[in-house]
């Protein structure tokens, strides 16, 4: 899973960025692009492991992406801006806002700052759109057919950009098949996350437009020094500033919801695996998140729970007990699903 972090200049991209991954990014390379690759925590693996004792254990992980350079106007629809060409292959984008106040600067608006940044996403992929259309009209006139479906999408689009509406707001557009290579910067999920000073752990005042989005608060500085502290210094300064959980963990656990993300694991005495998929994946697709080669020789999948291997104590007892079971390729794969996979190629 890649992450896109996105906001306005000084709305402390990069404090977020290092708070997130323990990074340490000197002055002389903010205006470069970085990528921090952390583990999802996970005390399911942990215990797995234990159980196991395999040679390897392999957490999913999460790739944060901070863009170089910073976000500018674009009143003129000319082309896209490379800053936003850099960050359409993320999986999702963390829209960072800022809350605090900066010397040498207005107070901050939180909201304002929202929808000037989220404009920008509708802009940039309404150059996109218009782009496609614009050669579709042009193959039309020279006689080739263009694919009504992708036509269709395309110009639903439009109309909702055109009325400064996320594609996010609508579902089918978002996640339509024939739109996927365009990477819609406005379709992506999109987690808001409010940046505040460290003394103000509330969200701000939201008009209703975005009482029901996805939102979320972060002491960019306070958690930035955490990062950087031992455990048992963690431990003592989350106790002090009230904080329950590092940001990296709850933005993951965010992310994961708001992608509609879970976990299977693969286990053995060679490895121990988390693997990542979305929430009703067939059984045969999550095979092929592990190899092509499984998914086309599948057979069966044999499951079981996690909570019931827990509660059985080994995995043969958990076959007496009956709570293993072989299932076909449409099978859903359920969150903490272990699953030995038979195929033959």
């Amino acid at each position: 899973m890649k992450l896109g972090i996105i906001g306005l200049e000084q709305a402390g991209k990069t404090t977020v960025f290092e708070a997130l991954t323990g990074a340490d990014i000197s002055a002389g390379a903010r205006t470069e692009s970085h990528i921090g690759t952390i583990r999802v925590p996970d005390d399911r693996v942990d215990i797995l492991s234990g159980i196991y004792q395999p040679r390897k254990t392999i957490y999913a992980q999460v790739e944060y992406f901070l863009p170089a350079g910073q976000p500018q106007s674009s009143e003129k629809r000319s082309g896209e801006q490379p800053y936003w060409t850099q960050v359409r292959d993320c999986d999702a984008l963390i829209h960072c806002v800022r809350n605090f106040d900066l010397f040498g600067t207005q107070p901050p608006t939180p909201l304002d700052d929202y929808r000037q940044l989220d404009q920008e996403l509708i802009i940039a992929d309404l150059i996109v759109v218009e782009k496609r259309l614009e050669r579709l009209e042009l193959d039309q006139k020279r006689g080739k057919k263009a694919d009504p479906e992708e036509l269709a999408l395309l110009i639903r689009c439009r109309e909702a950009l055109e009325n400064e509406r996320a594609l996010r707001a609508t579902p089918e557009l978002a996640t339509a098949h024939k739109l996927r290579g365009f990477a819609f910067l406005s379709a992506k999920p999109q987690l808001a996350l409010f940046n505040n000073a460290d003394e103000d752990d509330q969200r701000p005042a939201l008009a209703n437009d975005l009482e029901a989005a996805n939102t979320m608060v972060i002491r960019g500085k306070l958690e930035q020094e955490l990062a950087r502290m031992s455990p048992e210094e963690a431990a003592e300064f989350q106790a002090e500033f009230g904080v329950s959980a590092a940001a990296a963990d709850r933005i993951i656990q965010r992310s994961y919801a708001l992608q509609g993300l879970i976990s299977f694991f693969t286990v053995g005495e060679d490895e121990v695996r988390a693997w990542t998929i979305r929430r009703a994946t067939p059984a045969v697709d999550a095979a092929e998140v592990i190899h092509s080669d499984i998914k086309k020789g599948f057979i069966r999948a044999e499951v079981l729970a996690y909570d019931d291997l827990r509660a059985a104590g080994s995995y043969a007892e958990a076959r007496k007990q009956g709570t293993t079971r072989l299932e076909g390729k449409l099978y859903e794969v359920q969150d903490g699903d272990i699953i030995n996979f038979r195929f033959n190629v």
